[in-house]
């Protein structure tokens, strides 16, 4: 197993080269730079110049891949170049917030699509069944900006049941002193239950949002996988049995069917902890994925490589934990 772990680590680095490589090579692709962003439209070619010598921008881009790379190796993400701010200390403070967002959408997914993906391999060809393989077809086919719009609209704007954007309203924002970042954990921890209740109405919508997607694949891939497993001898045996059919189902199929499930949601986590630039951007989130898109808009080359980096290593290490897992699931499973 120890080897495994680290053989799987190993195979970081050249994932890393080539996601540094791809994304250098892209945003030098996009029109315009930071000293083009920072000076205006007002700034002089001369005045651009001088900024660009003064960022290192006017040096030839495979020496600024390589300087990139060097920093890179001593862990150094640099600064932003528009707020000088610390690439690093940018990602501490808005990692909680895109972790809380994803692991909300997370349990919405899991809360739902697992259940219903049961319902409908237990339920096969009946109405319940094409009931939830339809409303799984639209829930990936639906997309996620006009989703999230129609939510504010519906449940903000004609009803004001919830908020539209942000974390925690203004008014207990203020007040309130954060100690992992995850706000809804913090009010609990303080005891605050105004805050927790304001942070769970604030997080109600883009959870869902962000989790539409993620449910229906999830619901898709458990009936699939029901499906198969619904059909094996050992089905058969343990109904003739006389077993009740709950326990056959959770027991004996849901257990034997959950390696492609436990596959679906790593895949989909990682998704989800790599930022969700559509719905933290609509629901003005302050995540990774919001940050990202920032970046990308004001031109900061060290916000988008740093973000993208750190997205890469966050998906590759959870799908390393969906690998490890397996054994407890299956423990036929052998790491080489």
């Amino acid at each position: 197993m120890f080897q495994y772990i680290v053989k799987r680590l190993l195979g970081i680095l050249p994932v890393l080269f080539g996601i540094t490589l791809l994304v250098f090579i892209f945003l030098h692709l996009i029109p315009g730079d930071p000293a083009t962003v920072l000076l205006g439209e007002r700034g002089t070619p001369e005045q651009v110049e001088i900024l660009r010598a003064r960022l290192g921008l006017n040096q030839a881009l495979f020496l600024q891949y390589l300087a990139f790379l060097g920093s890179l190796m001593r862990f150094d993400l640099g600064n932003s170049i528009i707020s000088g701010i610390p690439i690093i200390d940018e990602i501490i403070t808005r990692w909680p917030a895109t972790l809380e967002l994803s692991v909300a959408a997370m349990l919405v997914a899991l809360a739902i699509g697992i259940p219903a993906g049961i319902l409908a391999a237990v339920r096969k060809n009946s109405w319940l069944d094409n009931l939830t393989m339809s409303g799984s077809l639209i829930g990936v086919s639906l997309p996620v900006y006009w989703l999230g719009l129609m939510l504010i609209y519906l449940f903000a704007v004609y009803l004001k049941w919830l908020p539209p954007s942000g974390r925690i309203s203004v008014d207990l924002g203020f007040g309130f002193k954060s100690i992992t970042g995850v706000y809804v954990v913090d009010s609990l921890l303080r005891w605050n239950l105004a805050a927790f209740r304001d942070a769970i109405a604030h997080l109600i919508l883009p959870a869902l949002t962000l989790g539409t997607i993620p449910l229906a694949i999830i619901a898709r891939i458990t009936r699939a996988a029901m499906l198969e497993v619904l059909s094996q001898d050992y089905i058969r045996t343990a109904r003739a049995k006389g077993l009740p059919e709950f326990w056959v189902i959770l027991r004996h199929a849901l257990k034997n069917a959950f390696l492609p499930i436990v596959t679906t949601i790593g895949l989909q986590f990682g998704t989800l902890l790599g930022g969700a630039i559509l719905t933290e951007t609509i629901f003005s989130w302050p995540g990774i994925g919001s940050w990202i898109y920032s970046g990308i808009l004001t031109r900061d080359y060290p916000i988008v490589q740093g973000g993208v980096i750190f997205v890469a290593v966050t998906f590759v290490l959870i799908n390393l934990v969906v690998d490890i897992s397996y054994a407890v699931f299956d423990p036929r499973i052998q790491y080489r």
